[in-house]
Parts: structure tokens; sequence; C-alpha cells
């Protein structure tokens, strides 16, 4: 055990992180599912759930849009417990107002949680070497991500335990609290580590210097392509899990699909753990070569969980595509965190936007196939996309001036 303080200190602002992303996580996945549910129950309109979604993806995307202006003029501990004290408000009116007047804010109730979830993603990302010690920092990511898993798991299961026994009320109350906790969490964070301090420019001067840094990090601006492709396939299986769950047991759908979601989430617990000790040398083709196997499985083992109508063998390669998911996600953020400080911010931004994007337009674009087509069919096309940029990435890298006998050692 070290006795350095300054690593002690470091380990202590990582658990303070990683508990807070895991409450807070728990929390955005209660809400998510307990207030689609809501503003079902309230309107008795489809059409009225998806504009109540499209606002809180909207609300993401202009929050990727703002976040660089607004974490180089408020940066820290304090912005991100504000952001989840602002989560906490945004729900009160849930808990004072009358059903028939709530009806009318739910649009803008999802836009401002939309914009708070993103903002909080961002912030905390791209200031995580402040507080982390470099060689805490590829573990401190894997176990955010095996915190946001279990978060998503919970979240979803309880919501429904809760608004059987409390009511929504209780959900959202509960809700407020995880919120407050998480807030909590992160306020005792100590700033360890010194940044080069970036002035303020201009949202059109910081894009362009995130476009000259990814001129010479062609192999990241790859992988942020990557990462929007396979946003569209994320898009295609959430919208295809009642569906597939419908095929393989038309009795249980809605437990079968709890099963499916609780055994990814369980797969991208464990790729999140693998990830962390496979990149302990910290290596940056490490965490690129790395990245690639996590989309390369993730994808695959989606369309081969769609082909499935046997419960069991939907499980099994369920897990397959949450390691997945676990290995990408820990390479993509421990990559981009090692950019210089100045990049960082914009980088985090960019991806937020792409991630948001690529889901929002994904579920617009996906339904209309599922009229039309099997679910597997659709899950080929759109989970086919990232893996065929896999492979025109791999050919395009031979050609590129890097040493591609690093990835070979690995």
């Amino acid at each position: 055990m070290s006795h350095d303080p300054q690593l002690a200190r470091s380990t202590r602002n990582a658990h303070l992180i990683i508990f807070a992303r895991g409450v807070s996580d728990f929390g955005a996945f209660l809400n998510m599912v307990a207030l689609s549910t809501y503003v079902y129950w309230l309107s008795e309109s489809v059409v009225f759930v998806s504009i109540f979604l499209a606002c809180r993806v909207i609300g993401g995307i202009v929050a990727s849009a703002f976040g660089i202006s607004f974490f180089r003029r408020f940066a820290g501990r304090g912005a991100l417990a504000g952001l989840d004290l602002a989560r906490a408000l945004l729900l009160m009116p849930l808990l004072v107002l009358i059903p028939t007047h709530q009806l009318s804010i739910l649009p803008f109730i999802a836009f401002g949680i939309g914009v708070c979830n993103s903002l909080f993603a961002i912030g905390l990302n791209s200031q995580l070497p402040t507080w982390v010690a470099l060689e805490q920092r590829v573990s401190t990511n894997a176990w955010i991500t095996s915190a946001a898993a279990t978060g998503a798991v919970f979240g979803s299961l309880l919501s429904g335990l809760l608004i059987a026994t409390g009511g929504f009320e209780a959900v959202f109350t509960v809700n407020i609290g995880t919120y407050v906790v998480a807030a909590s969490l992160i306020l005792p964070l100590r700033a360890l580590y010194s940044v080069a301090i970036v002035a303020h420019r201009g949202l059109s001067a910081e894009w362009h210097e995130l476009r000259k840094g990814l001129r010479g990090a062609p192999v990241l601006a790859a992988m942020l392509l990557i990462s929007m492709l396979d946003t569209l396939g994320s898009a295609a299986h959430n919208v295809g899990w009642p569906v597939l769950s419908q095929y393989i047991s038309p009795d249980t759908a809605k437990t079968v699909m709890g099963y499916l979601l609780a055994v990814w989430a369980c797969g991208k617990f464990v790729g999140a753990r693998l990830a962390s000790a496979v990149l302990k040398d910290r290596r940056t083709q490490s965490m690129e070569l790395l990245f690639m196997i996590g989309v390369a499985l993730m994808s695959s083992g989606f369309i081969l969980t769609f082909q499935q109508t046997e419960l069991w063998l939907a499980l099994v390669l369920v897990v397959w595509a949450g390691i997945g998911d676990g290995l990408s996600e820990v390479a993509l953020i421990s990559r981009a965190q090692g950019e210089p400080d100045s990049l960082r911010l914009p980088l985090f931004s960019l991806l937020t936007l792409i991630q948001m994007a690529g889901f929002g337009v994904g579920m617009l674009v996906v339904g209309p196939f599922y009229l039309a087509w099997t679910p597997a069919q659709v899950i080929v096309l759109f989970h086919g996309l990232p893996l065929t940029a896999l492979v025109v990435m791999g050919l395009w890298m031979k050609k590129l001036p890097i040493d591609v006998g690093a990835w070979r050692k690995y």
C-alpha cells in the first residue's frame, strides 16, 4: 500500500467520483424509466412520449454545444454538484403540482434533465485528470463504467417496483434523493494536479483547435467516427429490445427484456474490469486497439443476440455484447483523457454531441425498419456499420505513418 499522501488523496477522490457517478446514473435510469411511464400514464399518447424523449435528447445536444463555454467559466466540483442539485430541483414540480398542470411542463423538465445529464458527463470526464493520478486513471474509468452499468440495472428494475408499491411520487422522491446524495459526494473533491489554464475562447476557435488536434491524432479521430456509427447501432437495439422479447416469449415479454438488460449490464461490468487489467501499461496504442476489439465484440454480440429465439442463447450472447461495451467505453474515455488540457474539454463535448445526436437520429431512423424487417435484419444493418468502419479503419491504418509494430506487441 502506498504511503504517498498525494496518491492517498487521489484514491479518495477516485472513490468519491465512482460512488457519485454510480448514484447519479442510478438516478438517471430511475428517472428515464419512471418519467417515460408517467408521461404515457398522464397523456395516454405514444406521440407525447416521443416528444418527451426527443426533448431530453435535444437537451443533451444543446448541452454539448455550450459545454465548452460553461466549463471554461465554471470549472471544478461546484459546477458538477450544482448540476446534480439542478436535476433534483427540476423534479420538484412533479411533487407539488396537480397532474393536469404537470403535462404541459414535462417536455421542459425533460429538456432540462437532458442538458444537466450531458453537462455532468462532459465536466466529470474532462476534469477527472485534475482529481485522479495518471496511474489510477484507467482503473477509475473502469470503475465508473462498472458503477454506471450497476446503476442502470438497479435503476431500471427498482423503478417498476417503486411505482407498484409507492406510486410515482415515491419514485420522484427517491430520484430527488439520489441527486442530492451525488452532489454531496462531489463537493469533498479536491484538485490535486495542476492543468494549463485555458482562457475562454470563442466557440469557433475551440472547434478549430480541436480539428487541428484531431488531424495530429488520426486514430483518435477514427475512433470518434466509429463511436458515432456505434450510437446508431445502440439506437437500433434499444428500440429492438421489446420486439426481440416478444419474439422469444410473447407471454412474458417484459420479464425477458428485464433479463436481457440485466445480463447485458453484468457483461459491461466484466468488460470494464477486464479493460482495467489490460490497460495497466496506459499506452496509447493499447487503448486504441482495445477500443477496436471492444466495438467488434459489442456489435457482433448484438447481431448474434438478435438472431436468437431461445432465451438462454440470447442471454449467453448478450454477455458477449456487454463485455465489448465495457471494453470500448473505458478505452475511449481513457484515450481521450490523455489529450492536452486545451483539447480535453472540446473533445468530450464533441464526443457527447456525437453520442446524443447519433442516438437521437438513430431512434427516428430505425423505427420504420422494424415495420418492414425482422429485428435480426435491422440489427445486422445498423450494427454492421461500426463493424464495416472497423475494417476500413484497419486497412487505412496500414497506410498511416504510425508505429504499427507497437500494436503487434499488444
